[in-house]
Parts: structure tokens; C-alpha cells; sequence
């Protein structure tokens, strides 16, 4: 079995409880997907006229611990079809059961992306009660990143496959987190905002989108009051867009908590939960630690953007930003 391997350990299916799971096996790591190789022997004519770079972007990134990353086939042939770069797979289904159980379990959707699993964790599939690392990843959505193996364990660092999934994933993520905020009008003026690079039009949709989920849907969410819940709808709002998102970006001085690129320009991002009024510490934690000297050496231009939540308003307390 590969995939959605493990609906087969439930006790409905308890007759195929013996049969060879492969997900995780190197030698079978192609075995579901289109490779590099497959697209240049098989899809040459079908190439023409597309942006190699950008069919990349957007459909490859599977990955189950082999050496090669795979193209998920179904975009893939309806982008064949179509000739239009569509989040075609994950369209075929809604989400809402997946996004209902990383509400219900308050998952960040900030730290999504860099999920560490070891094997228990992933080859775990209970239906009364699923992890959401296991439902993500056997599911499609999350992806082996990094391996590694050592004393008889195996550790892995999950991320999202490619633009499709964190976008799409991210925007339905954003309807519940938001409660209807943060609509399609709100987030292409955010993403015109980054592209010419009006930090005052950025400041002004996120106090926006804040503003705008409802006083009720705070009352009836257990998730308004989990402390990650505002950097997840930031994150949402940015990875809805397609931007190019680092999550704890390293570096020599450390790991700021979101890196962001965008025309020509990178955006480092350091967030604070306050009681109250602004105190200027995610800024100033950006300068002091010296985050931008990783960017500077290649020669990018670099701002820094520290956001204060307020406990108390529900509502981006402080925004500041500083050019290095």
C-alpha cells in the first residue's frame, strides 16, 4: 500500500491489516508520480509554450524519502489539458474535514510547514482521533522534506509539496480562521500593497482583515484565545497569495520567525502577543539580532516588519518596519 495507506488499520478493513505498507520505502518513491525524466521523455510536445520553472513551482515537491521528487500526474495533465496553472487536484475535493480537524486540534497554521514526525506518529491513522501531522501527510498535503535515522528511529521534517497546496490550503484555512475576513478583494490589495511595496497599504488589510472577523465568531472559537492564532492568520493571508514564505528562516544570528520575497525585495517578519498597547520589542528583537546580515550577503534588499498582537483589541497592536 502507498498513500492513503492507513484507513486500511481501522478495524472495517481489519482483513487487510497484513498487507506491505511502501509509502515510506526509497525504492518505490517514484512509483505514484511523474519524475523529471518522465515529463522530458514522455510530455516533450506538451512542454512547449509552458514556464518549465513555474510547472515546478506549482506541481512537483512530492516527496516520500527517495532522491527524486515527483510531479503530482492529475495536475499535471489537466495543466496538459487546460494550459492554465490551477490548484486542479485540490479542487477536486473540499477540505472542510481536514480544516475542521486542525481548528479543532488549534494547529498553527504558521508552523505547518517544518512539522516535525517520527514513524509512530506518521504510520498512526485512528479514526475516533487522528493526528494531524498523520491526517496531512497521508492525505497529500504535507510531504517528507528531511529524513534521518539513527539508534532505530527515524525522524522527519514535513512540508508542503508545492505552491498548489500552500496556497489552496491556506485559503480555506483563512475562511475558518477568519471568519469570513480576509475575502478575495482584501487579499489582491495586500498582494499589490507587497508588489509595490506600500507598507502602509499592507499595514492597513491586515488591521483590516482583524477588524473584520466578526465579535461572535471570537465567542464560539476556542481557537481566537490559542496565543498562535493571530500569526496563523497573517500566515494564512500570505501564503493564500502564493508568496514565496520561509518559516523560521536560520541563519547565523538565529531564526526569524517569516521570511517573505517578493519583487526583488525580502521581508522579515517577527511577531508579538501583548496584552495591550504596542511595545516596539519584535522590531527591535529583528535589528538587535542582526537577521538581515544572511540576505545582505546576497545582495537582496532587506526590511523588517515586527507585528504586536493585542490580546485586548483583537487587532495588530504595533506594525513598524526599518530598510537595513
Amino acid at each position: 500500500l502507498t498513500g492513503v495507506s492507513k484507513f486500511s488499520k481501522v478495524n472495517l478493513f481489519s482483513g487487510l491489516n497484513n498487507l506491505r505498507d511502501i509509502t515510506l520505502d526509497p525504492r518505490f518513491a517514484t512509483i505514484c508520480g511523474y519524475t523529471e525524466d518522465d515529463l522530458d521523455a514522455v510530455f516533450a510536445p506538451e512542454l512547449e509554450g509552458l514556464d518549465r520553472e513555474k510547472v515546478r513551482e506549482w506541481y512537483n515537491g512530492y516527496n516520500w524519502c527517495g532522491e527524486s521528487r515527483v510531479y503530482n500526474p492529475f495536475d499535471i495533465l489537466l495543466l496538459f489539458d487546460r494550459r492554465e496553472y490551477r490548484a486542479w487536484w485540490f479542487e477536486t475535493g473540499t477540505p472542510r474535514f481536514l480544516v475542521e480537524t486542525l481548528i479543532r486540534h488549534c494547529v498553527n497554521a504558521f508552523a505547518l510547514d517544518g512539522l516535525i514526525a517520527d514513524d509512530g506518529l506518521l504510520s498512526s491513522f485512528e479514526v475516533d482521533e487522528i493526528a494531524p501531522e498523520a491526517l496531512l501527510f497521508q492525505t497529500g498535503y504535507l510531504t517528507v522534506e528531511e529524513y534521518s535515522t539513527g539508534d532505530g528511529a527515524a525522524w522527519y521534517r514535513l512540508g508542503y509539496p508545492n505552491r498548489e497546496v500552500r496556497q489552496s490550503l491556506n485559503n480555506a484555512l483563512l475562511k475558518r480562521l477568519a471568519g469570513g475576513a480576509g475575502g478575495p478583494a482584501a487579499r489582491n490589495r495586500l498582494r499589490n500593497g507587497f508588489l509595490d511595496h506600500d507598507l502602509a497599504i499592507v499595514e492597513a488589510e491586515f488591521r483590516a482583515v482583524f477588524a473584520g472577523i466578526p465579535a461572535d465568531w471570537h465567542r464560539r472559537n476556542d481557537i481566537a484565545r490559542f496565543e498562535g492564532y493571530y500569526a496563523s492568520v497573517f500566515y494564512a493571508c500570505l501564503a493564500a497569495l502564493g508568496f514565496d514564505l520561509r518559516v523560521e528562516d536560520a541563519s547565523a544570528a538565529g531564526r526569524v520567525d517569516l521570511a517573505l520575497r517578493c519583487g526583488g525585495r525580502v521581508y522579515l517578519f517577527e511577531f508579538k502577543v501583548i496584552e495591550r498597547a504596542g511595545e516596539g520589542s519584535a522590531l527591535r528583537q529583528l535589528i538587535e539580532r542582526g537577521y538581515a546580515e544572511k540576505h545582505r550577503a546576497a545582495g537582496e534588499p532587506v526590511h523588517f516588519i515586527g507585528v504586536e498582537f493585542s490580546e485586548e483589541t483583537r487587532n495588530v497592536a504595533n506594525f513598524e518596519t526599518a530598510a537595513t
